[in-house]
């Protein structure tokens, strides 16, 4: 019994600590104006925004889009052996999306793999980070002719 008593308020301080490092995460990314346009993107939220400031540093180190999501990971995970490629699966799926972002990733679908497509949208969404990043401004949804 005293094992699990411990074991309780061990549970207890571990969460009080998770809480104080969120608020503090959370107090940080309001008064960073690069994490404010951050959240502007779709299916970005604050400890998304706050990981991504952390990862990406400076992102003018990044020439390209593509660059910034290969430093992330988003490259497809191989398998090779005598010559021979092998492409292995996704495992992470996105949520759906009603504006033009969900409407792209819908129109994939019908013609891609739904492990395909999740690793398409993850890679545009880094390439749209990479942009707020390296060049400023907002994301919109629904662009609007210049």
């Amino acid at each position: 019994m005293n094992l699990l008593l411990r074991l309780h308020r061990r549970y207890d301080q571990l969460s009080n600590e998770i809480v104080e490092r969120e608020t503090e995460l959370r107090r940080q990314l309001a008064e960073n104006e690069t994490g404010q346009r951050l959240l502007t993107i779709s299916g970005i939220g604050e400890m998304s925004a706050s990981s991504l400031l952390a990862m990406a540093g400076d992102a003018h180190g990044f020439k390209y889009g593509r660059d910034f999501a290969a430093s992330l990971g988003l490259v497809p995970r191989q398998h090779s052996t005598g010559g021979r490629v092998t492409l292995l699966g996704i495992s992470k799926r996105g949520d759906r999306r009603n504006n033009a972002l969900g409407v792209w990733v819908q129109a994939l679908l019908r013609r891609r793999h739904t492990n395909i497509v999740a690793c398409a949208l993850a890679n545009k969404m880094a390439r749209m980070v990479w942009a707020i990043l390296a060049k400023g401004g907002e994301y919109r949804a629904d662009p609007r002719p210049a």
